[in-house]
């Protein structure tokens, strides 16, 4: 069942950091978006292999070198976004693993996640922040400010449209700090 917009209690939703104890449902919030979502873009032996590589052992890989948040309703997780320096640069960075409950789509919930990983460290020192984006989330990211990586509309070799944004280093969303 959607929850519609108005029903959502904001004041109810808890962002925390990932801990390795929540690495199994991370990756079920994941695979559930890959099966139910993503799907319809790229065919079922595409999602199930991606549902094969992002398990648990792939999220505790990736928390390792990326500031990852959980955005929990209730005690559920119900979203996750991290951010990482881009290969190891002190001005660029990356976002990895924005994902919402299926369920949640549309509550503004992935505009919160990108909020906070635009309030993070990584992001405010970074002078270009890219983010590798699905078909299904390309627009999404484009109406939060990212464009196309160097103005080219193409998937790369995993599928994903590459978009970045450009900033004033120590700018974060809710302006300078």
């Amino acid at each position: 069942m959607r929850v519609k917009k108005r029903e959502f209690n904001w004041d109810l939703l808890r962002i925390r950091k990932f801990t390795e104890d929540d690495a199994e449902e991370v990756a079920a919030l994941i695979q559930r978006n890959f099966r139910e979502v993503n799907i319809k873009d790229y065919g079922e032996e595409a999602v199930e292999e991606l549902c094969r590589t992002h398990n648990a052992a792939w999220v505790i890989n990736t928390a390792s070198y990326a500031h990852m948040y959980l955005f929990c309703l209730e005690g559920r997780i119900i979203g996750c976004g991290s951010i990482s320096s881009y290969w190891g640069r002190e001005d660029e960075s990356i976002l990895l693993t924005v994902f919402v409950a299926p369920q949640l789509h549309g509550q503004g919930i992935g505009r919160k996640i990108i909020e906070t990983l635009e309030n993070d460290d990584l992001y405010i020192r970074a002078r270009r922040v890219e983010i590798p984006a699905s078909i299904t989330a390309c627009e999404f990211y484009r109406k939060l400010g990212y464009d196309y990586k160097d103005g080219i509309r193409q998937l790369d070799k995993d599928n994903l449209y590459r978009l970045e944004k450009f900033k004033i280093s120590g700018e974060g969303v809710k302006g300078k700090v």
